[in-house]
């Protein structure tokens, strides 16, 4: 073994610029492959996050005449303690009304969260720009595009009204920008307790939302959970059947993602397989001379398959720099009006270890052709033949 490593380092430190060649060839394979990967695991991320990173990825809802769901407490602990899957779960209680300041109104959805465990869902305190969280029952939070429109500063006071003739007076405590203009002027958030007081729900709740560990699990998630409550009386909802046209987007990035790596390190295992088959009938006179010396057919085949590993081993080092090098320009220069990345780089390491082990082996693997050549040569006839 020792000795047929050290006969291919001589072969490839023998003919440099063929060495260097193949090297950038496997390197260029390997940085195409991350960069395709890693851009549209990058994209798939952002699309996510922006489709669903504001939003539960799964809801209970209930189908009784009520549309409300008591004793929300004890269902959300007995679904937290039953379902691993779970990251987070709260519960929220909505309903519609019209909000009016000074001359003008507009009908809103009040919804009430305890705004705690409901952060981890809809991110409000990222989403807070100006003030402050409604702490109080009588506080609540308006969307950016209502309170431009209207003029509203934190501490005015307006005016929720049902078509019952209820009303109710609340503090404007903040604004929030959830980026999504039919959110930001029609979503009113204030605390739970003050929703269900305003529009009597007594302890009941509209929803409870979730979500899980694994996004794209959310549908299995959502089946098991309508097995662990049987209740038949309750709606069970999850992103991915609500999402059909993006999961399918998502599914045809990914395909063409796998067809160009997949072509990418075809053409690369042709190359490596070429090269050092033409390196098989440059050094077989070596290889022949060798052979009259001793060497078996054995350390000859190994000679070559440790080419291909060193050969491997460095084009994948030189990709991963290469390719990473490239994920941070092009997040670096391709940009938003606002500033931010047009995608955000996400740095797979497990993708990018494992596009470097698939260029090493593709390399060995390309190797055996030669390997086995060479153990074929016959030593008197490449000695006569020079």
């Amino acid at each position: 073994m020792r000795l047929a490593g050290s006969i291919a380092f001589r072969f490839l430190k023998s003919g440099k610029g063929q060495t260097i060649l193949i090297a950038v060839g496997i390197a260029i394979g390997v940085s195409v492959q991350i960069f395709i990967g890693l851009l549209i695991s990058g994209l798939q991320a952002s699309l996510i996050d922006k489709t669903i990173g504001r939003s539960p990825q799964i809801t209970i809802t209930s189908l009784d005449d009520t549309k409300q769901i008591q004793d929300a407490a004890s269902l959300t602990a007995k679904l937290e303690a039953s379902q691993d899957s779970i990251s987070e779960i709260t519960a929220a209680a909505d309903g519609s009304a019209f909000l009016s300041y000074s001359d003008a109104s507009a009908p809103i959805l009040l919804r009430g969260f305890d705004l705690q465990k409901s952060d981890g869902i809809y991110r409000f305190a990222d989403a807070l720009y100006e003030g402050r969280l409604p702490l109080a029952d009588n506080e609540v939070m308006i969307g950016k595009d209502l309170a431009v429109k209207w003029g509203l500063s934190p501490g005015d006071t307006v005016t929720a009204a049902l078509p019952s003739g209820k009303t109710g007076k609340f503090v404007v405590s903040g604004f929030y920008d959830l980026k999504v203009s039919a959110i930001n002027t029609s979503w009113v958030i204030t605390t739970l307790a003050a929703s269900q007081q305003f529009f009597d729900y007594g302890q009941g709740v509209t929803s409870i939302a979730m979500k899980v560990k694994d996004a794209f699990s959310a549908d299995t998630a959502a089946s098991a959970l309508g097995r662990d409550l049987s209740d038949s009386s309750l709606k069970i909802t999850d992103w991915k059947s609500q999402n059909e046209q993006l999961l399918s987007g998502l599914n045809g990035q990914s395909i063409s993602s796998y067809m160009i790596q997949v072509f990418v390190l075809i053409s690369v295992v042709l190359g490596i397989a070429s090269v050092l088959a033409i390196t098989v009938m440059q050094k077989s006179r070596q290889v022949g001379i060798l052979k009259a010396m001793g060497l078996t057919d054995r350390t000859s085949s190994l000679v070559f398959l440790f080419q291909g590993l060193f050969l491997g081993i460095l084009g994948a080092v030189i990709g991963v720099l290469f390719g990473v090098g490239l994920c941070v320009m092009f997040v670096a220069f391709a940009k938003n009006t606002d500033g931010t990345p047009v995608v955000p780089l996400t740095l797979n390491y497990s993708f990018i270890l494992f596009s470097a082990g698939i260029a090493v082996a593709a390399s060995v693997l390309a190797s055996l052709i030669p390997a086995r050549k060479s153990s074929k040569l016959n030593p008197i006839e490449v000695i006569r033949n020079g």
